[in-house]
C-alpha cells in the first residue's frame, strides 16, 4: 500500500502519467531526432526506462534568480539546501524544495558554469562544472531513468548523461565526464547562520507548490521505484542513506553514532537538525538525516554525493563499504 500511495502521490505531484515502458532506441530517435544513439555505454537498453514526464516535463532551471539570506522568509530552518562555495563568489544556497520540482539549476558563479542537480528518487544532489572541450553546456531533464537515477541531456549535442556518475552514456559525448565540484546539503538554518550576507536562489515563477514533497514516505520504502537491479550486499536496506567519496560508500547510520570519523584520507562529520526531503508531505517535518561534512587533510571540502544504497551499488558495483570493524 506504500508504494501504492507514492506512486499515486507523485503522478498527482507531476501531473504526468507514469510509465515503466522499456527503452527502445528506434522508437526514441523519434522523440531525440539529434541524438546519436550510435555511439553510447549502454550495454542493456532495458536498464533505461521512462519515468513518466516526457523531455523537459520537469523544467530545468536556467539562470535563476537570487536574494539575500536576510530576505528569505518562506524556507524551514530543517529544509535541506545544496551549498556552493566557491572562491571570489558570495556563498549560494540552492533548497530542495525547488529543485525537488526542477530537479537541474544551470547557474554561473564566479565565472564559472554550473549544474546543480537533485534526483529524488537516488537523493543524489551533485554539482557539475558545465564546461567541456571548450564548449559550455546546458543541461535539462530527459524524463528518462537508468538504475532510479536521472538521465540528463546536454541542449547543445543532444547526448544524454547519466547524474549519479556525471558521465555520458548516449550521444557524441559518450564516456566524457564532467567535473563535479565540492558542494553539500544543509539544512537552510545552518547555511543562514554561517552565511547572514549569503545568497539563496529565490522561487521559481513555475506552478509548483513548492515546500511540498510529491514523494510522501519515498524513503521509508522497502524497494526504490523503477528499479530491478541488484540490492546491496552484507544486508544493507536499499534506501538508507550512504556518503560516497570516489568508489567507496559510508553508512549515514554508521555517521550518526559516531559523529565523527577519519578513513582513508578524508575526515566526515554528521550534524543533527536536516530533515529527510523524501518523508513527510511538508519537506520542513521529515526526519532528521543531519547534515554531513567530507574534508582533507587540509580542512578542504571535497566532492562527495550522499545517496541511496541501491544507487550506490548499481553504479560502484566493486565499490568498497566502509562498515567498520
Amino acid at each position: 500500500m506504500r508504494l501504492v500511495h507514492f506512486v499515486c502521490v507523485l503522478a498527482l505531484g507531476l501531473g504526468l502519467g507514469l510509465s515503466a515502458a522499456k527503452a527502445d532506441p528506434s522508437f526514441w530517435r523519434y522523440e531525440w531526432p539529434e541524438t546519436d544513439f550510435s555511439q553510447t555505454s549502454v550495454e542493456n537498453w532495458t536498464e533505461i526506462l521512462s519515468g513518466g514526464p516526457p523531455k523537459d516535463g520537469i523544467p530545468a532551471l536556467d539562470d535563476p534568480d537570487f536574494i539575500p539570506v536576510s530576505d528569505e522568509t518562506r524556507i524551514g530552518d530543517r529544509e535541506p539546501v545544496i551549498t556552493l562555495e566557491i572562491d571570489g563568489a558570495v556563498p549560494r544556497a540552492y533548497p530542495i524544495r525547488y529543485l525537488t520540482w526542477h530537479e537541474i539549476a544551470n547557474d554561473v558563479v564566479a565565472g564559472v558554469p554550473v549544474a546543480v542537480t537533485f534526483c529524488p528518487l537516488c537523493n543524489s544532489g551533485i554539482t557539475f562544472d558545465r564546461r567541456v572541450a571548450g564548449t559550455v553546456l546546458s543541461f535539462g531533464v530527459s524524463g528518462k531513468l537508468r538504475n532510479s537515477d536521472m538521465v540528463m541531456y546536454d541542449r547543445e549535442t543532444q547526448s544524454w548523461w547519466q547524474q549519479a556518475v556525471g558521465e555520458g552514456i548516449v550521444g557524441i559525448h559518450t564516456g566524457t565526464e564532467l567535473k563535479m565540484l565540492p558542494s553539500w546539503m544543509e539544512s537552510w538554518g545552518e547555511f543562514r547562520a554561517r552565511n547572514p550576507e549569503g545568497l539563496v536562489m529565490a522561487e521559481p515563477g513555475w506552478p509548483r507548490d513548492y515546500g511540498r514533497n510529491p514523494y510522501r514516505g519515498y524513503d521509508s520504502l522497502s524497494r526504490p521505484f523503477l528499479y530491478n537491479g541488484e540490492l546491496p550486499p552484507h544486508g544493507i536496506e536499499p534506501l538508507v542513506r550512504v556518503v560516497r567519496v570516489g568508489d567507496r560508500a559510508w553508512p549515514v547510520e554508521r555517521l550518526r553514532e559516531a559523529g565523527e570519523l577519519t578513513e582513508a584520507g578524508v575526515t566526515i562529520t554528521w550534524a543533527s537538525g536536516q530533515a529527510s526531503a523524501l518523508d513527510t508531505l511538508a519537506i520542513d517535518e521529515g526526519k532528521d538525516v543531519g547534515t554531513i561534512r567530507v574534508r582533507d587533510a587540509e580542512g578542504n571540502d571535497v566532492v562527495h554525493d550522499i545517496l541511496f544504497a541501491f544507487a550506490f551499488h548499481a553504479f560502484w558495483p566493486d565499490g568498497e563499504w566502509m562498515l567498520g570493524g
